[in-house]
């Protein structure tokens, strides 16, 4: 695991459940937005955006948001990602066939098929690190070769 890449041009892909602590308050959330600051090199993709949306509607299906608080996580979301805070990778039919390699590929470790699109998107975006709090998500990811910071 990688505590600080030390290279502001490593490459570091953010799938959904990086992404969603920079705009819903969690415990790791200040040191994740430490840790990002001043980068350049920050990945994201359309599919995390959209993944980080689904879980603030169901949050406020649960009750725990109301209307005003998921438009204003929207639309902080949406303009960060037009902003050029990060590059946005698009699927495409090269990242599916990418996806799909590593799910046939994938013998020792558990990989969902969201999983194996985000990781396909990484690495079609050249990045050598990933941020995620997801476990499965981690080793499949240090399986395919990227490096899993740890913060």
């Amino acid at each position: 695991m990688i505590r600080d890449t030390g290279d502001v041009d490593a490459g570091i892909y953010l799938d959904s459940s990086a992404l969603a602590k920079l705009y819903v308050p969690e415990p790791e959330s200040d040191r994740l937005d430490a840790f990002l600051h001043g980068r350049r090199d920050l990945l994201i993709s359309d599919l995390a955006i959209t993944e980080v949306l689904s879980a603030v509607a169901r949050k406020r299906r649960e009750g725990l948001f109301d209307a005003p608080q998921t438009h204003e996580i929207r639309d902080a979301l949406l303009a960060d990602a037009d902003s050029g805070s990060f590059c946005r990778l698009d699927l495409s039919p090269l990242v599916h066939r990418q996806a799909e390699r590593l799910l046939l590929q994938a013998e020792s470790v558990p990989l969902r098929t969201l999983d194996a699109l985000h990781l396909a998107l990484a690495l079609h975006g050249s990045a050598k690190y990933i941020v995620t709090y997801d476990t499965r998500m981690r080793a499949a990811a240090m399986h395919a070769g990227l490096k899993a910071v740890d913060l």
